[in-house]
């Protein structure tokens, strides 16, 4: 059902992230502590958490300065992470390239897993109505915002959280719950789980380049899969065609 109003959509949009965000402060909280044990200052820590808004980008990124690769590395390291944000910047185009700049920028700047996920389908179904772009801001802000002051966390508070806590096993569990509502038909099947069996295989590609593999590989799977899901309609529309013609 359509909004009524931008504000309506934005706070929709607000709710339906607001069940991540468990997955989310844990991995906040690892990027803050590893920043601070690293020697980084609260400034620097968050001005980089600010820069980057990657989580993945940013924790490669902090283990490479520690080790003293140069900095050029280090950014083309991030881009190469971070490739599939223009997958998913090509997907979201159609349904938010009319906005302006003053919404676009922002919008480009805080796109994450997250708020792509919770936004696409809805797009493209078009049941958002004219006041998408408020729902995908709102998803969208929602997640910047948990994600600074999950840094922000870790870098004050946490020297006092226990290890034994494995703060880490929540961040596969966020991901999880964005990926089973989304599979929705034979083709995002196939694109999950060959996605998921590349990810698991290439995880020891140098870069993070396993996780580009995955993506394209999931990809490739859900348009052959579509293809051939399509192919048999199309040969009985001709098959039909051909004995009606005299």
């Amino acid at each position: 059902m359509p909004y009524r109003t931008g504000r309506e959509a934005f706070m929709q949009g607000v709710r339906a992230l607001l069940p991540l965000i468990p997955g989310v402060i844990p991995f906040g909280l690892l990027t803050g502590v590893m920043a601070i044990n690293m020697g980084m200052s609260p400034g620097t820590t968050m001005g980089m958490t600010l820069l980057f808004y990657s989580g993945s980008a940013q924790m490669v990124a902090l283990q490479l300065l520690h080790t003293g690769v140069v900095p050029l590395a280090i950014v083309v390291t991030a881009l190469v992470i971070n490739l599939r944000f223009i997958m998913y910047s090509a997907s979201l185009a159609p349904h938010l390239h009319h906005l302006p700049r003053r919404w676009t920028w922002p919008l480009s700047y805080m796109l994450s897993d997250q708020s792509y996920a919770l936004s696409t389908l809805k797009l493209s179904s078009g049941e958002l109505g004219p006041f998408a772009h408020y729902y995908y801001a709102g998803t969208a802000f929602s997640m910047w915002l948990s994600w600074q002051l999950s840094v922000l966390a870790g870098i004050y508070l946490g020297a006092s959280i226990p290890e034994t806590w494995s703060l880490s096993f929540a961040i596969p569990l966020s991901f999880l719950a964005l990926l089973v509502p989304g599979i929705r038909s034979k083709p995002s099947l196939a694109a999950a789980v060959v996605g998921g069996l590349l990810a698991v295989f290439a995880v020891d590609m140098p870069y993070n380049l396993g996780l580009v593999t995955a993506s394209i590989g999931g990809v490739i799977a859900g348009v052959v899969t579509e293809s051939l899901r399509k192919r048999p309609l199309a040969d009985a529309m001709i098959h039909d065609v051909e004995r009606e013609t005299p």
